[in-house]
């Protein structure tokens, strides 16, 4: 009776070593960059990778977690069966080399900078490296500038370089970085990097991204970044929530691919160069919050591509009679607020059909509000206060519903709202009923009262008291 068991028992031990090898096999096959190589070779499982690489990758990781970090002894196979995260290889005439290196805490296992992190030398000796990126690495403890030297050793493999929310990383962008001809996304957001953008950045021809925003850079845009094959490439361009100055470079209409330019939050000046109208392409302009002037100019109307046009809190002037708003019938979000835009709100904006956002507050605004602005079919935030505007809200019952509190109308002296065509649960809030003749507004400044007393007599207070009075008698008579 024993001897199946034992039979048995010894079947199994043979099944699980045999599931043991294949697990192993699968391991060692499994390797980041698996399949074929870079170079369009097969990959094969015990493909090796340079000592000197290998080093070079242990001691970079080891300058950004820390000397305790023995990366030999926990990773001693790095591009095969014991990858390290945030850590790529590929392939290259058989043999390994990383080219991912990304370092920050975006998951539970992921390489996470030391206090006292810092740049070692043998970074720039990662001869195939493509993607660099830090996150939350350098914290304001632990001031440390982006190297001045030694890019060009990574300009011939390096596409992605990104530093985001490192508030330890000071210092200016440097010129050095010019030199990387492969780059095509340059992400510095969220550090504490100061000084000029520097004009060499324009030597990227083959770019497609720049984001420089939420750092501490000042100086001007240098004209470099319009120019030549850098123009050609540039996708997105947002250099927003920094301390630039001067006005925005002509050379920037030259941008003709640029689908997304945001210049928000700096301290630019001047009004917007004609030369911007060759920006066929882009689908947001977000110019908010500077000090730019000159008043909205003719050639918006010709960006028939755009979709999100944020302008407000410039001192820009002028008025929204100038352009011709049935030609951009693309815009979903238009921000104009804070602007002293002056004049009336033109009927040709209700042709702005895919319109969602519509900010006209607090600017100088004067005349009736066009009723078909609530016909507009995609609609749903319109802000009007703080303006001059005049007449009566033409609006529905069912529109005031449908904003709720993403319709704003008040401080607006002249403007008033016709309590017969909406019921008070529904009107605007902060505007007065209309002194109504006949059921319409006189256009006259309304008198602060609310819709009870516009729509009762005194004597009709009096005989209401009258009527209560008795029913109180009567009920105690019972």
């Amino acid at each position: 009776m024993r001897q199946p068991q034992s039979r048995k028992l010894l079947q199994l031990q043979a099944l699980s070593l045999l599931l043991f090898i294949v697990a192993l096999h699968s391991r060692l096959h499994g390797c980041s960059g698996q399949g074929e190589a870079a170079d369009g070779s097969a990959s094969t499982a015990a493909a090796p990778m340079e000592e000197k690489e290998k080093r070079a990758l242990y001691a970079a990781i080891e300058g950004f977690v820390g000397k305790g970090w023995n990366g030999s002894a926990l990773y001693p196979d790095p591009c095969g069966w014991s990858p390290i995260q945030g850590v790529s290889c590929d392939l290259f005439n058989g043999l390994w080399y990383p080219t991912v290196m990304s370092i920050g805490p975006v998951l539970d296992n992921s390489l996470q900078c030391s206090a006292d992190a810092k740049f070692s030398p043998q970074l720039f000796d990662l001869k195939r490296l493509k993607t660099l990126s830090f996150y939350s690495c350098f914290p304001a403890t632990n001031p440390t500038p982006i190297p001045a030297t030694s890019w060009d050793k990574l300009a011939g493999s390096l596409e992605t370089l990104e530093f985001r929310t490192n508030p330890g990383l000071t210092g200016p962008i440097p010129a050095s970085l010019g030199r990387l001809s492969s780059l095509q996304s340059l992400v510095l957001v969220e550090n504490n990097l100061t000084g000029a953008v520097p004009a060499e950045l324009g030597s990227l021809v083959r770019l497609r991204r720049l984001v420089l925003s939420g750092n501490g850079l000042s100086g001007q845009i240098p004209a470099s970044l319009g120019n030549g094959h850098f123009a050609e490439q540039l996708l997105i361009m947002d250099v927003s929530n920094n301390s630039l100055t001067g006005s925005l470079p002509s050379s920037l209409g030259g941008l003709k691919g640029l689908l997304k330019m945001d210049l928000s939050n700096n301290l630019l000046q001047g009004s917007l160069p004609p030369e911007l109208a060759g920006l066929g392409s882009l689908t947001l302009l977000d110019l908010r919050n500077n000090s730019l002037t000159g008043g909205l100019p003719s050639f918006l109307q010709g960006m028939g591509s755009l979709q999100d046009l944020l302008l407000s809190n410039n001192p820009m002037g002028g008025s929204l009679g100038q352009l011709g708003w049935e030609k951009l019938r693309g815009i979903a979000t238009l921000d104009l607020s804070s602007l002293g835009l002056v004049g009336a709100i033109p009927e040709s904006m209700a042709a702005l059909t895919r319109l969602r956002f519509l900010a006209l507050d607090h600017n100088r605004l004067t005349g009736d509000v066009p009723a078909r602005l609530a016909e507009l079919p995609n609609i749903g935030a319109l802000y009007l206060n703080g303006n001059n505007l005049t007449g009566t809200l033409q609006f529905s019952t069912a529109f005031y519903q449908r904003m709720g509190r993403r319709f704003a109308s008040w401080d607006n002296p002249g403007l008033c709202y016709d309590n017969v065509a909406v019921d008070a649960a529904h009107a605007p809030p902060g505007v007065t009923v209309c002194k109504v003749a006949g059921g319409v507004g006189d256009g006259r400044k309304p008198e602060a009262s609310s819709s009870l007393m516009a729509t009762s007599s005194a004597s009709n207070l009096i005989n209401g008291f009258c009527f209560f009075f008795l029913w109180m008698v009567a009920t105690s008579l019972l």
